[in-house]
Order: C-alpha cells, then structure tokens, then sequence
C-alpha cells in the first residue's frame, strides 16, 4: 500500500460492524462480490468476468542486512507469497485465477499496511499484471516488482523488470523519506497494445511494450515535486493523472494533470481529495474516486465518487456518508455502463475487500 511516512490508519471503534451490518444506504451502490485479501485494481476481461488485483496477506520474511531498506516508520518491510488475482463472474462468485504472487506489509508502527499485486489490463485477450509488493525492500528476494503476463493455466512470466528501471533511471526529485528502492506501482491500463503503469513514491509514468521495453513518458517529479501520482486513465489523446498527495490529508489538494503522449504535463482540474482512481466512459466524462475526505487520515465511509463537470465543477455520484464505500483503492468501468470499486481496499485484513457496483445516473 502507499504510505507517506507520517501516515496512520486507524479503524475507529464500531467501523467493523457498521460495515456488515445493514444499512439504509444509496439505492445506487450494492456489494457486487466479497471475500477479497487488500483488493486494488480491477478490470472487465473479453469473457465478461471481473478481474481483480489483491494485495494479499502480507508476509514475515525479513531482508534486513541484505539490501536497501525502506526508511522507517514506514520500513522495514516483511513480505511473502500471499498475493493474487481473483476472476469475479458475473453472478458475483469469486475465483482465484492467480494465487502465490508477492506481497509485503510496512512495519508494524505503520499498520502492517499490504502491498501485493497492484493493478491489471488487458491487451486483446491477454491479461497484465503490475506488482508492487515485491523486491528485496519488501521483503521479497526472490522477485521483482514487475509488470507480468498472465497466461491461460493461471502461470506468469515477467514481461519487464520495473525495480532494474526505477533503480538504473532515477527521477529528478525523488523525497527522501517515502523512498522505495523498488518503487511502489499503483495504476495499469493499456492504449494501443502497450501497457502504461504509474509509480507514486518517485513519481512517473512509464509505457512497457508487450516485448518488454519500459520508457518513461513523464518525470512528474520534475514538474510538480512529490504529489504522489496513483491514478491514471486515458481520454482518447492523452492521459488523466490524479494523485494522492502528502499525508496529513488535506481537503481540495489534490489534482488531475493532463500528460501528453510527449510527456507535456498541465494541469487540468484542482480542488479534489486523495485521488486512487480515475474512469472516462464512452461519453468522455471523468470519474474521479476519492479515498477519503474530511479527515486527515484514511478514515472509513469518508470516500466519495465524483464526476467532472467542468472546471473544477464536480457530481457527487457516491459517498461513504450514504453508501457502504469505505477505504475505496480502485475503480473500472463494467460493460453494463457502472463502475465497480474496490472498497475495503486495506483496512479489514484477510477476506474483508468487497467489490462495489455503482450505478450512474444518465
């Protein structure tokens, strides 16, 4: 999961129960599947199923003493083989497509917080994966964080090595204290049969063809210092970033910037809060996805969904004050024309993570 190193998560007294009890939520928003370890990204394959990514359980194998380590209180990380990808039906029954992927968890004092398997994509019928729980400083020796390709049986193989690139092309101004050696991948989407992923610690965007070669198409670090990009999508000419920023968590500072495919960043809409997912439907409107609001720290039921209306103009479309969304880490787009979010992202541990569908209004 993305920290920043005065970040906290704390799960407030009663949150557990609010969360599985019944409730008199929006009419819009309904529990599409369950039983999810830490999901993230999620994306419609061709056979009509969901896709998701899971952080997983974490692990205990520690790499203290053999490399670079996460600086603390976020590092040392511990990691393992816990991560996975489910295949949701659309009946709402969940399969494990992909099991024994990498996963870590930050140090204790910061919350065990999971990092597994961040995002997916397809490329005609052929899935991707991007990790970004992996790596020595994770706590993972043995596998890099990667972008991977997922065969038919369920098997992967490594597509591009993206730990070896962010180490061997360092981004202009990259921030001491939330450093990761391996980088700590978020988002994953495919234009024009190549993968695109961002990298929110150093702040960038990379392509990676489907034969392996990663190139990076913007240093937003350069640009904009350390805002934490997480969330990308494109509109058709060029990408929609949104980003997370520096905890603690302030209300209307985040943004959405526009990158070219030349790698020119602008700035395009502002006032927005904790950004972890974008979507641009058929019509080219933007959906934004906020974690939470209000609070200077992730905080259950505070999340809010948000369409762009025009400048700094925005649609509330679903919020955690009315709806079961809480700790929300990733929205798609469903063949059906709603959006499904992974909500209890991080939070609830083992089998907590839902999968949310929320309809939209015409």
């Amino acid at each position: 999961m993305i920290t920043r190193k005065t970040a906290q998560f704390f799960l407030f007294p009663g949150v557990l129960a609010l969360a599985l009890a019944p409730s008199a939520f929006a009419q819009n928003v309904t529990v599409f599947a369950t039983g999810l370890n830490n999901p993230r990204g999620l994306k419609f394959g061709p056979d009509g199923s969901l896709y998701v990514a899971e952080g997983g359980r974490g692990g205990s194998n520690s790499t203290v003493g053999q490399c670079q380590q996460v600086p603390s209180p976020v590092g040392p990380y511990t990691g393992g083989n816990t991560g996975s990808i489910s295949r949701i039906a659309p009946d709402g029954t969940v399969t494990r497509f992909v099991t024994n992927l990498p996963s870590s968890q930050t140090a204790p004092m910061q919350g065990s917080l999971v990092s597994g398997v961040a995002d997916v994509a397809f490329i005609d019928d052929t899935l991707y994966a991007v990790l970004a729980g992996a790596g020595c400083s994770h706590g993972v020796p043995g596998a890099d964080n990667a972008v991977l390709k997922v065969n038919k049986d369920g098997t992967t193989s490594v597509v591009a090595d993206l730990s070896a690139f962010i180490k061997a092309h360092p981004v202009a101004n990259p921030n001491p204290d939330d450093f990761e050696p391996d980088g700590t991948w978020y988002s994953l989407i495919a234009v024009h049969d190549t993968l695109y992923t961002i990298e929110p610690n150093h702040g960038e965007i990379d392509s990676i063809s489907t034969g392996g070669h990663v190139r990076r198409v913007a240093d937003i670090s350069n640009v904009q210092g350390h805002i934490v990009p997480t969330a990308v999508a494109f509109d058709g000419h060029d990408f929609l970033v949104g980003n997370l920023d520096t905890f603690p968590i302030k209300d209307d500072s985040s943004k959405i910037l526009k990158i070219t495919p030349g790698g020119a960043i602008t700035t395009v809409y502002m006032n927005l809060s904790d950004i972890l997912g974008l979507v641009v439907d058929a019509k080219g409107r933007i959906y934004v996805l906020e974690n939470t609001t209000q609070n200077p720290f992730p905080t259950p039921f505070t999340a809010m969904i948000l369409r762009v209306d025009g400048k700094n103009t925005y649609t509330d479309i679903a919020d955690g004050f009315t709806s079961p969304l809480a700790l929300p880490t990733g929205m798609t787009i469903g063949p059906d024309g709603a959006l499904y979010v992974s909500n209890w992202g991080f939070g609830l541990g083992a089998g907590g993570g839902q999968v949310l569908r929320v309809t939209l209004p015409d």
